[in-house]
């Protein structure tokens, strides 16, 4: 697919959990840049009613349900093909509201001085949630100031990450 970007060159969140997500970005990603769309955050997770693949987009002046509908239909079909040999799931394509995830490496970068939650794969410091003003991001690496302390961690440590105060919001989470 044109304009596809190979799995060493994605930075997204989650990926070193789950790789299938590093190739649902991929089939993904072109299909939003076409549409005009972000593709913000993918999560593909158990939840009672079974396997959920849920795709947050985003774009100026927010998604419409016709943007959601229009991103399902055709994203249902290349996922059909593209990921033939997983399990069931549902498909949800939703826009990514308050608090909003974090889904690239790029994220980080537009949303810096803002308060953003963390959590990783495996303790650093003895835990897993962080959370703290995001100070910047130098290589493959988020640096918080936690409680007044500097806290640094690898990009590829990152399980879940959302900015809890967009514009200046105060957000209950």
């Amino acid at each position: 697919m044109q304009g596809q970007r190979s799995i060493e060159e994605l930075h997204i969140v989650g990926i070193a959990d789950n790789p299938m997500l590093a190739k649902v970005w991929q089939l993904a990603e072109p299909l939003c840049s076409g549409e005009a769309v972000d593709l913000v955050h993918v999560e593909y997770l158990n939840e009672k009613g079974g396997r959920i693949l849920r795709f947050f987009i985003d774009k100026p002046g927010g998604v419409t349900l016709d943007d959601c509908a229009n991103i399902s239909r055709q994203l249902g079909d290349i996922l059909d093909v593209g990921l033939e040999n997983q399990a069931p799931y549902r498909l949800e394509i939703s826009s990514p509201g308050s608090p909003r995830p974090l889904g690239k490496l790029d994220d980080f970068e537009v949303h810096k001085g803002g308060r953003i939650k963390i959590r990783t794969s495996r303790p650093i410091n003895g835990q897993k949630n962080y959370s703290g003003v995001l100070e910047s991001v130098s290589g493959l690496t988020v640096h918080l100031k936690v409680d007044d302390q500097p806290v640094a961690i690898a990009f590829a440590d990152i399980k879940k990450a959302y900015i809890t105060n967009i514009n200046g919001e105060n957000a209950c989470s």
